[in-house]
């Protein structure tokens, strides 16, 4: 089966199923070198997996790697509130989407597997989304991206494509290749960076029962159109509270109204356009909890792991990686002796 964006945080976790499951698997990726270091990552080698170099923005890239694959799993997008990455959003979501999902219909692949997320279906007024869920409205870049590259997928079912839509909620997880966004903002609630917090909430899992998932779906065991990977809605004063309980540390932190925080975001993305360094505060988290969208109950293929495990297992391989210092991982802390020292 032909993978995209299989040395991401969603995709990597992924090809690992796959590979346990004793699937054959085929990656399209822009660099070769990343793969034996994604897969090692998951006690994984090269067995079972051929290697395409190509871009999913390039057609001819994305034909050689789906050329005779009985399914397609297309992971590969932009998942990212920094205001510098909307172009690049729009271009790998919107047209990498559309070009790797009509390569695999003319194709003739048995299966194709679309990742999308639960924020594609989020609008305004809507508080719980299911498979019977119109596509989003939101015009907050990565959602809008991501709503557009719904619409695509769902052009190619209504067109007879054999494509399932899966949505994963917001992830945690061990093992980010590239340190993704959540990652990210949990490093900086451990650093100190986020002492103000939104109001609301928003679906959130784990990356390795999204990976389970898709391994069943692409494997066929999970069917239907639309499937919705586990998770469970989690206010933000739960998320820090699970992170408080993990760590054993207070993180004082003051929640405010999402709404009233939301010009602050949009100031702080005009800011980050010009800023060379990361800002902690991104218009689209906060919008994201100001949505407050849960998904409906009775549609998840299972009950998801415990937030405070998946919250537990981010915070002691960030800091296993690297990315904590022993007194930001808190009770977390593992011996440092042979750990990267944490950039500032």
């Amino acid at each position: 089966m032909a993978v995209t964006g299989g040395t991401g945080f969603v995709g990597s976790h992924t090809v690992a199923a796959l590979l346990r499951s004793g699937h054959q698997v085929r990656l399209l990726v822009r660099d070769e070198t990343a793969v034996p270091r994604v897969l090692r990552a998951h006690g994984l080698g090269l067995t079972g997996v051929d290697v395409v170099v190509g871009d999913i923005l390039d057609e001819a890239s994305v034909t050689t790697a789906v050329r005779g694959a009985d399914a397609v799993l297309h992971a590969a997008a932009v998942y990212s509130f920094d205001s510098r990455d909307r172009a690049r959003m729009r271009r790998t979501t919107e047209h990498g989407t559309e070009l790797v999902l009509g390569a695999a219909r003319r194709a003739g692949a048995g299966r194709i597997v679309h990742v999308s997320t639960v924020a594609a279906l989020f609008g305004r007024g809507v508080r719980v989304i299911g498979p019977d869920s119109p596509v989003g409205t939101s015009r907050e870049p990565y959602l809008a991206t991501k709503s557009a590259a719904e619409r695509i997928a769902r052009d190619h079912q209504r067109a007879g494509s054999p494509v399932t839509i899966v949505y994963p909620p917001a992830l945690l997880g061990p093992d980010d290749p590239h340190l993704g966004d959540q990652a990210t903002r949990l490093r900086d609630v451990l650093r100190g960076l986020t002492p103000i917090w939104p109001t609301g909430g928003f679906p959130m899992g784990d990356v390795r029962d999204t990976a389970a998932t898709l391994d069943r779906v692409v494997g066929g065991s999970v069917a239907g159109p639309r499937v919705f990977c586990p998770n469970t809605y989690v206010s933000t004063k739960e998320f820090l509270r699970a992170v408080r309980l993990v760590t054993g540390r207070s993180l004082p932190a003051v929640r405010l109204p999402a709404r009233a925080l939301g010009p602050v975001g949009r100031m702080c993305d005009l800011l980050q356009r010009i800023w060379p360094w990361h800002l902690p505060v991104q218009y689209g988290a906060i919008h994201t909890c100001a949505c407050a969208t849960r998904v409906d109950d009775e549609v998840s293929t299972r009950v998801a792991r415990p937030l405070a495990d998946s919250v537990a297992d981010t915070i002691s391989w960030l800091h296993a990686a690297g990315h904590l210092t022993d007194r930001q991982a808190g009770r977390l802390a593992t011996p440092s002796a042979n750990r990267e020292t944490p950039a500032a």
